[in-house]
């Protein structure tokens, strides 16, 4: 699984950032993970090795971006436009983008986005009912051509269903929360979630 970090740190915003992965890696090699810095992995896509080839290649697979950040955080703004650039000159790869600032979409997206590219899946996470509620409907409503949601960590029962009905998702990801301080993930929220992806004909992955 490609990974793609242009940029690391991030800005706990709702109840799923409490245990974040992020933060706890970075604490246990004393890393302040508010503060928010460019990384040498920037420009990841573009690098080429010394034969002249992409070292991410097509068959290489979904290329997660910013997995220690937001790729919408707003600490980012001045240097997004070069990753919209890269994206956009790598149409050979498709980047997945997991958000929690759905609602930033809009302002953060380039002139010539359109309805959406191709080679660009954007995911809202939603860890419970009242941020599934807020976030889901700017999901639908945005000019996206490939949507998935998330509920990672999944805190609560989901009822995604007048969502999912709409056709415009593609897959839903749940999963429960990791490290020593873990909220539990009752196994019945899952079961639930995976019914509600049955009817709606969505692929489903726990």
């Amino acid at each position: 699984m490609p990974v793609w970090n242009p940029w690391h740190g991030c800005h706990k915003i709702s109840p799923g950032c409490m245990n974040c992965y992020v933060y706890r890696r970075d604490e246990s090699v004393g890393r302040d993970t508010s503060i928010v810095s460019k990384t040498q992995d920037y420009d990841l896509p573009l690098k080429k090795n010394r034969a002249g080839e992409y070292k991410l290649k097509p068959d290489d697979g979904v290329v997660f971006a910013c997995m220690t950040s937001d790729f919408f955080l707003p600490d980012a703004d001045e240097w997004r436009a070069g990753c919209w650039d890269i994206i956009r000159e790598r149409s050979d790869l498709h980047f997945h983008i997991i958000t929690k600032r759905i609602d930033r979409f809009t302002e953060c997206v380039p002139e010539d986005w359109g309805h959406g590219w191709d080679n660009v899946t954007i995911c809202s996470t939603c860890e419970d009912q009242e941020r599934a509620d807020h976030r889901l409907p700017i999901l639908l409503e945005a000019p996206i051509r490939h949507r998935e949601i998330i509920s990672e960590p999944m805190l609560g029962e989901l009822d995604l269903e007048k969502y999912l009905m709409t056709g415009l998702i593609e897959h839903i990801t749940c999963g429960g929360e990791s490290g020593d301080k873990a909220r539990p993930c009752d196994f019945r929220w899952v079961k639930e979630l995976r019914r509600q992806c049955v009817r709606a004909g969505i692929p489903f992955t726990f």
